[in-house]
């Protein structure tokens, strides 16, 4: 049985603020509860359907029904199980390796997709700027398929950060190098732009190299790409041997 008090902290959990103040966050699904228990993930609360799916301790566990778990969840279509994480400590950035940067990415469906990718290509450090959306969202939790638990992510203000580093910054623009034919460093720090606007004009001037992923349509009419995809084709033109 769920609680009056427990669901209005799990509803509660929406919202950004509510996260931060708790040090909390929800996850839904078991595979991805499976992906945070196995990295070792502090687990405050389960509700599910069945417990045997789950080692975990009993009193931590909240068999609950159909009906109840839909009260709580967060999707349109609830599923097995819904647990409540504690947020981890962020760990130090590693600028011996390649860094990716986020400047001001809204979407969570965007960011969750950024933060497999990221782990797909080995990047362990992302770095987000304080506007991009926060990667406790559940949207950007679901999307991530457990990555979260790979990938240190750190927000901060991007100018200051970037101003520090001594190594090459590179930026994706309609106009830049074509990156497929650009010789590409093992390291560096890659920045990714705001799906409307692209990389800020405070960003774009701390930028060394300009990349840009050609189009190859008979009519090039598309204006740009979604920046998860362009993500993709940038990390693995950088992994390219």
């Amino acid at each position: 049985m769920v609680s009056k008090n427990q669901k209005k902290l799990i509803k509660s959990l929406y919202q950004k603020k509510y996260r931060k103040q708790h040090q909390l966050f929800v996850v839904e699904g078991k595979k991805v509860i499976k992906e945070l228990l196995d990295a070792g993930m502090a687990i405050q609360s389960l509700y599910t359907l069945d417990s045997e799916i789950f080692e975990v301790s009993d009193e931590l566990v909240h068999i609950v029904s159909q009906e109840e778990l839909k009260q709580i969840s967060f999707l349109t279509t609830p599923q097995a199980a819904l647990a409540v994480f504690s947020i981890p400590e962020t760990l130090s950035i590693n600028t011996d390796h390649m860094i990716l940067a986020l400047d001001d990415v809204r979407d969570p469906g965007n960011l969750g997709t950024i933060i497999r990718l990221c782990d797909w290509f080995g990047i362990r450090d992302l770095v987000c700027s304080k506007q991009t959306v926060d990667c406790y969202n559940p949207k950007v939790i679901q999307a991530t398929m457990g990555s979260i638990t790979r990938v240190n992510i750190n927000y901060l203000d991007l100018k200051e950060f970037l101003i520090n580093q001594k190594k090459n910054i590179y930026g994706t623009f309609m106009n830049g190098d074509n990156i497929y034919a650009t010789e590409l460093p093992a390291n560096g720090i890659i920045i990714m732009g705001n799906e409307a606007n692209g990389i800020s004009e405070e960003i774009e001037n701390l930028i060394t190299d300009r990349l840009t992923i050609p189009r190859f349509g008979i009519d090039q009419k598309t204006e740009s790409l979604n920046v998860a995809t362009a993500t993709a084709i940038v990390l693995s033109e950088f992994k390219r041997p």
